[in-house]
């Protein structure tokens, strides 16, 4: 075992000065310091707080002294006065002047006393002012006496005597003395307070003192201590190098097993890559799960019109061949609609290597938006910008496929199902380095953008990692970003992403312009042998009452509307719930609305509720082609319901059901 050279004398004593324990000796050394200066600062601080109470104490007592006197002054003038006139001895005459001189006097000083306290300063003047009007009173006594006028100087005083200014002298006397007592009694209460803390401070002082005396001991102790530490520590060091030889071996054997134990490590990743590459294929299959109930919906429309087609068909067989063929017509656009979707859905499912083809990506978008409206759903508004002269491109189309409708599942997740999404396809010419590891040249971007609650700058650090989901348990796998980064990195193109929490999210998918040019895409499936029915018998026309037909499906509502004919009503359509209430506003007589369940914008049970509303005496049919929507959250639960596809029998027992429950009186 190598050791390191022995540390020196010096260096020891050194870090036996910065120990722990002789740190915080120095530390509590310092704050005891403080501490003391602190008190010091608060001792002098209150004493100077103490005379300053004091000091305004006296002040207080000068006020009112000098107020006190005032009032003796005045009285004493006013009695030599009164002297003055009956005796007209002029040495009283004098007395009287030197009273009421003395008197102002006293004023002016009271005055400058009162400083600037707003209260007093307005009764000194007051009082200025009360002195000098009953001085012109008085003077009017002394002149009369001055000139040896007995009888009127004495009368002149006695009116004097009963003036309303020695009531208002007096008060306002009192009011200078009531307020400068009520000051005088606060100054008492700070110099006590003054007083009790510098008494306290001086009781932490001696604390202190006693304090920093205990501390000293503990030094003491503490040194005595850290000497016993020290040799015990010397005894562990040298059982620390007897310990190290056997640390060293213990270390191999460790070392040992952790090569036993990353080869199992490498082992159970090569078994997670495999699981990982099953949990893939499963995604998929719970995509396809997921796709399944709008997929019905749109399966159950295009057999609608089937159906319905090749019923009216066959009831009109024999009496009129040009309609029979037209109806077999959109049959047959039914059939072929559906065969298309399936074959898109098998693709979907597949787990096979790229299977690259030159494809026009704008018409590969364009034939997919049926799947994508119907994997979305009505509520999410799905809009295309697709630019006309796009490059072709050098791709798996079926794993382009599954990669635009991922993101679109994952922009209505984000969009909380509802919203707007925009699939963008564009030419852009790319520099080195600009995307990710796209190589500099001409590109195609297909951008993927949706109005949802957008992304953290954390989340978007993980978004490409496998298994990393922001949804809830059951609702994903975390997979779906990894699969889109791989697949257009393996077709030699990169991926971006741009979002703000609020601000939605833009993917954009960057794939190299392909050389070679993009075949057309055509399905051509020939139509399935329909089986032969016996008709059944068409029954008798009606009177045609009018019954409104409500369905956003184009070829939906030309095969319920010509089954409502056939049946003798007569048919008023439209595709959405805001044209049925302009409708049956316009229309008393229509007793019957047939609406499909999910519409874009307003969806058949929400029609159907301001219609009850509004229009009470209307029967309403309900026709689905999704057996999920039926009951969902108990909208439909106790109505009328046609599912699709549909017969005109079908249709006409529903339709004669759906009036005896809006009128029983048309049943009889």
């Amino acid at each position: 075992m190598s050791m390191g050279a022995d540390p020196t004398e010096q260096e020891r004593a050194a870090r036996r000065w910065l120990s722990p324990l002789n740190l915080g000796v120095l530390i509590g050394a310092l704050v005891a310091a403080s501490v003391v200066v602190l008190l010091i600062v608060q001792a002098s601080a209150a004493n100077r707080q103490r005379d300053r109470a004091l000091e305004l104490e006296r002040h207080s007592y000068d006020v009112m002294l000098v107020t006190r006197t005032v009032g003796t002054s005045m009285a004493k003038a006013e009695a030599s006065l009164g002297r003055f006139a009956t005796s007209a001895d002029r040495g009283m005459g004098t007395s009287y002047y030197n009273a009421w001189t003395d008197a102002g006097a006293q004023i002016t000083q009271l005055e400058s006393l009162v400083g600037k306290d707003p209260t007093e300063v307005q009764l000194v003047h007051q009082l200025r002012d009360l002195y000098n009007a009953r001085g012109e009173e008085l003077g009017l006594t002394a002149q009369r006496a001055y000139y040896k006028q007995g009888w009127p100087a004495l009368l002149l005083f006695n009116n004097a005597g009963h003036s309303k200014l020695i009531g208002q002298i007096d008060k306002t006397l009192t009011a200078i003395q009531d307020h400068e007592s009520d000051k005088l009694q606060n100054r008492f209460d700070q110099s006590d307070a003054a007083a009790s803390e510098s008494n306290h401070v001086v009781k932490l002082l001696s604390l202190t003192g006693l304090l920093l005396v205990a501390g000293g001991i503990v030094l003491a102790w503490l040194a005595w201590l850290a000497l016993i530490t020290r040799r015990s520590a010397q005894r562990e060091t040298e059982e620390a190098e007897y310990r190290n030889v056997w640390l060293e071996q213990a270390v191999a054997e460790r070392t040992r097993e952790l090569s036993e134990s990353n080869a199992m490590l490498n082992r159970e990743m090569a078994e997670r890559e495999a699981a990982e590459a099953r949990l893939r294929q499963m995604q998929k299959m719970e995509a396809v799960g997921q796709l399944t109930g709008g997929i019905a919906h749109d399966f159950n429309n295009m057999l609608a019109v089937v159906v319905g087609g090749l019923d009216l068909a066959r009831r009109r067989l024999q009496v009129e061949a040009d309609e029979v063929g037209r109806h077999i017509d959109n049959a047959m656009e039914g059939a072929n609609r559906a065969a298309a979707l399936t074959r898109r859905l098998l693709g979907f499912a597949r787990a096979e290597p790229l299977l690259p083809e030159a494809i026009d990506p704008a018409k590969l978008i364009d034939g997919m938006s049926d799947l994508i409206d119907r994997t979305l759903g009505e509520r999410v508004m799905v809009a295309t910008r697709l630019s006309p002269g796009a490059w072709p491109i050098w791709v798996d189309p079926l794993q382009l496929e599954n990669a635009i409708l991922n993101l679109a599942v994952n922009a209505r997740d984000a969009m909380n199902g509802a919203g707007r999404l925009e699939i963008a396809v564009d030419n852009v010419t790319l520099a080195e380095g600009e995307v990710g590891e796209a190589k500099a040249g001409d590109h195609v971007r297909v951008a993927v953008t949706d109005t949802g609650c957008g992304m953290s700058p954390e989340v978007l650090e993980r978004v490409f990692e496998p298994f990393f989901t922001t949804k809830e348990v059951g609702k994903g796998t975390g997979l779906g970003m990894s699969q889109i980064f791989g697949f257009v990195r393996q077709s030699g193109g990169d991926i971006a992403i741009r979002s703000a929490p609020g601000e939605g999210t833009t993917v954009s998918l960057y794939l190299p312009r392909g050389t070679k040019s993009a075949p057309s895409d055509t399905i051509n499936i020939a139509p399935p042998q329909l089986r032969q029915v016996p008709s059944d018998p068409v029954p008798a026309a009606l009177t045609g009452e009018p019954v409104l037909i409500v369905e956003d499906d184009p070829r939906v509502r030309i095969a319920t509307t010509s089954a409502i004919t056939e049946l003798g009503y007569r048919p008023l359509a439209c595709a959405s719930g805001e044209e049925a209430l302009a409708l049956l506003e316009g229309h008393d007589d229509i007793h019957l609305m047939i609406t499909d369940v999910v519409m874009p914008g307003m969806t058949g049970p929400e029609l159907g509720a301001q219609v009850r509303q509004r229009f009470p005496h209307v029967g309403i049919l309900y026709v689905t082609g999704y057996a999920g929507e039926a009951g969902e959250g108990g909208e439909l639960e106790g109505e009328a319901v046609l599912r699709k596809p549909f017969t005109v029998s079908a249709l006409e027992r529903a339709v004669t059901d759906a009036l005896h429950r809006a009128r029983p009186a048309h049943a009889a």
